[in-house]
């Protein structure tokens, strides 16, 4: 008997330390790129599973959503110019083992207000602080000036992107956001990450998985090159050739 009220006294403080859980899902887990294909919306969204299906309590704030859609890494060289003598050349480069090849975040709040910049480094969260790897030692203020030349360049192709206050948040329970897939979107196996974040710490996070692939004649082509290198090496000459032999006849008639 006096365990089981021991087992009732407890019960709420258990219940107040469970953390919360993240169903998150994504509008398409297969996106298929065809020649018509000028990009995609992909529309993230899921529900928060409180501890006793209460999103806040008395004198706490609401939580924060904070999604992130990451895409696979490549080995990266970045090239500097310089002007000399009136021309530009390649100055200097950094190689960067592993660099994701498209990163796009969206928040419900600009994430400085949400997390410090430790917490920011640690998830990766935002641009400026994703975690590259440059293949050889620089100093640090080498390093951050290619850093922001390399994102800086994918920020232009619309490959790495935030987008601040995109995420809505329903009754503190559901939440969605939209983001942008680029026609020049990489293929391979891309992942979501959803982080539900609250007075500056991150309660949960939770991930799904995303296949972008050619298909088509794209697909084709692709897998050629991949598996049969040297057969598609030929058949590319080829095709050249007749290209240019048939230009030329053209050309001679008339």
């Amino acid at each position: 008997m006096r365990r089981a009220g021991f087992l009732a006294l407890l019960a709420p403080l258990v219940m107040g330390q469970a953390k919360p859980e993240l169903v998150p899902d994504v509008s398409q887990r297969d996106i298929e790129i065809a020649y018509s294909f000028t990009g995609a919306e992909l529309l993230l969204f899921g529900a928060i599973l409180y501890p006793g299906g209460h999103a806040t309590a008395q004198g706490q704030k609401p939580a924060d959503v904070v999604v992130v859609v990451k895409g696979p890494t490549e080995s990266v060289v970045v090239r500097e110019k310089s002007k000399v003598a009136g021309i530009w050349v390649n100055a200097d480069q950094m190689r960067y083992r592993s660099a994701p090849s498209f990163y796009a975040m969206a928040s419900s709040r600009p994430i400085n207000e949400l997390v410090d910049e430790r917490t920011r480094a640690i998830y990766e969260l935002g641009l400026e602080s994703l975690q590259l790897s440059p293949a050889s030692a620089a100093s640090p203020d080498v390093q951050a000036r290619f850093d922001r030349g390399f994102v800086d360049l994918k920020q232009r192709s619309r490959l790495f992107y935030e987008a601040p206050r995109a995420v809505e948040i329903t009754d503190g329970v559901l939440y969605r956001a939209r983001l942008t897939i680029p026609a020049r979107v990489p293929v391979g196996r891309f992942t979501a990450e959803t982080f539900l974040i609250r007075d500056g710490r991150v309660l949960a996070a939770a991930v799904r998985p995303i296949e972008i692939r050619k298909s088509g004649f794209e697909r084709f082509v692709a897998t050629s090159a991949d598996q049969h290198s040297i057969v598609y090496g030929l058949v590319a000459v080829g095709v050249s050739f007749l290209f240019g032999w048939g230009a030329g006849a053209l050309w001679r008639r008339f």
